[in-house]
Order: C-alpha cells, then structure tokens, then sequence
C-alpha cells in the first residue's frame, strides 16, 4: 500500500476524529476507538464511515 506518510500523519477517524493506525491485511487505516476499518482502494484512503467495515470482520480477526 502507497499511502503518502504526510497524509497518514494528518488524516483523522471521520467518526470520532480518533487517530488511525495503518493496516496491511486487510489494506486500510484503522481506528481503535471506533473499531472501524476505512479501506484503502489504488493508494486513496476511502474515509467515508458508510464504506468503513467493522475491524472484528475485516479479516484479521483483530478487534
């Protein structure tokens, strides 16, 4: 995943303005507080809390 650094150091949970951590399997930012995975689709982040999925069923079975 190509994710620009300086954006990731600036991007926000939509949903709680929590801070994200950086998955890899699945691709995708994720906010421990909200428990929500915001994929990542051709290296753009796609931080809409509609298309997010729950982290427990993202695929790594990691809350």
């Amino acid at each position: 995943m190509g994710v620009d650094p300086f954006l990731l150091s600036i991007l926000v949970c939509p949903k709680c303005r929590g801070a994200l951590t950086l998955r890899n399997n699945p691709d995708g930012l994720a906010c421990p507080a909200c428990g929500l995975l915001y994929p990542v689709k051709d290296d753009i982040p796609v931080m809409l809390v509609e298309e997010a999925l729950p982290l427990t069923t993202a695929g790594d079975g990691r809350p």
